[in-house]
């Protein structure tokens, strides 16, 4: 029997190939249809220019208009300009913006789960008519501000402080770790307060507040990383946002960014699988090609396994999400396994490349810097084993 090896340039038969359990038709036709728009724009807009941002430590704003416009910024939100998708539809889109790059999936992460997603859910009607449609529109950039140098899997300890000063707000303090601040026009500021947390909605341009960009860095270099300093930021009362009391306000924004996080990471890490198993079929080294030696294959193999296995995950969370019935538990789980899947698939993509895969045309070694980052943000592996240890057994071993 004569071997004839996959043709590494029909990329449809690979993936059908790859997707040994049938998954894809476990999609409707309109999750297809989104996934498949969001992939064409990755493929048209993103991959072609993502290594040169990334090795310059660029984010493109004119992407901003550009995501508005493919309907992915707050798209599981309801009215002001929003999609309403479901949440399977949501998960698509951002492992397809993934694939693409991670710091592009946390544009739409910060921008529509934890900005947009926090006055929607906690803002006043004026405060939602004002924002959320430009927003939606990709013409007004957020940015979400909760950890602190001191304060960051422990957001409780936050010594950011907003006092009254008669009908307006003072704000000291500062944030670190805050994504798109320094290309934002707002930003979503959580701060203690004799009342407990609250949130504000503060302009970038608001005297007092200073944003310094976080560079250089070996990770997530195709996005924004600053800290923020608070030395009296004086806010008006209109900027509170009311519905928002103390550390549930922020939390429910995590949640629906780690959601998104358990999506986003299969992109990352099938990308990096595409990538080595294209370069497998055609490169050749001892007078075959390098797919057909055993150590190889296993190696694609364990790759497709865990990829397989966590986009069943993704896609349960995603059907609950949908039917009400998601728990944080079910997200911490999500998110703890599939982003460390993800890093050793990217890690083990890498090799099959060899000496090319340190060569940023290659993918696996972006996708790789930048889980370590992904693995660390909206909860480390140590914060999500503890909520599923406290889960299992009744105990809080926080403290």
């Amino acid at each position: 029997m004569t071997d004839v090896a996959h043709d590494p340039d029909d990329l449809d038969a690979l993936r059908a190939a790859s997707d040994v359990l049938g998954i894809d038709a476990l999609l409707s036709p309109a999750e297809r249809e989104t996934r498949d728009g969001v992939r064409s724009f990755v493929d048209a807009e993103i991959r072609p220019h993502i290594a040169d941002w990334f090795d310059r430590g660029v984010f493109p704003t004119e992407l901003a208009p550009a995501l508005g416009r493919l309907g992915v910024l707050g798209m599981t939100l309801e009215g002001y300009g929003c999609r309403h998708a479901s949440a399977v539809e949501y998960g698509l889109a951002a492992l397809e913006l993934e694939a693409g790059d991670s710091g592009i999936r946390t544009f739409v992460s910060v921008q529509g789960s934890l900005a947009m997603g926090s006055i929607h859910r906690w803002g006043s009607d004026e405060q939602k008519q004002e924002w959320l449609p430009r927003m939606a529109a990709g013409e007004v950039i957020g940015s979400f501000a909760l950890t602190e140098p001191g304060a960051g899997s422990d957001p409780a300890s936050m010594t950011t402080f907003a006092r009254r000063d008669g009908s307006d707000w003072i704000i000291e303090g500062a944030k670190r770790w805050i994504g798109l601040a320094s290309i934002a026009q707002l930003v979503v500021v959580w701060a203690q307060t004799d009342e407990g947390v609250r949130g504000f909605l503060v302009p970038t341009d608001a005297p007092g507040l200073d944003i310094a960009v976080l560079e250089p860095k070996g990770s997530m270099r195709a996005s924004v990383q600053t800290q923020l300093t608070f030395d009296r930021v004086r806010v008006a009362a209109s900027t509170l946002l009311p519905g928002a009391r103390g550390l549930r306000g922020p939390f429910s924004a995590l949640n629906e960014a780690r959601y998104g996080i358990v999506w986003g990471a299969l992109g990352a890490a099938r990308d990096s699988y595409e990538t080595a198993l294209q370069h497998a079929l055609r490169r050749e080294q001892f007078g075959r090609k390098v797919a057909g030696f055993q150590l190889t294959q296993r190696k694609l193999v364990d790759m497709v396994v865990e990829l397989q296995k966590g986009a069943l995950l993704a896609l349960q969370l995603g059907r609950a999400k949908d039917a009400g019935t998601l728990t944080p538990a079910m997200v911490s789980l999500g998110k703890l396994n599939n982003v460390r899947e993800a890093i050793a698939i990217a890690r083990e993509a890498r090799t099959i490349l060899g000496g090319e895969g340190v060569l940023l045309q290659n993918s696996p070694i972006r996708h790789a810097a930048n889980l370590e980052s992904v693995r660390t943000y909206e909860g480390t592996d140590e914060v999500h084993t503890l909520i599923l240890g406290q889960h299992l057994t009744g105990l809080n071993a926080f403290h």
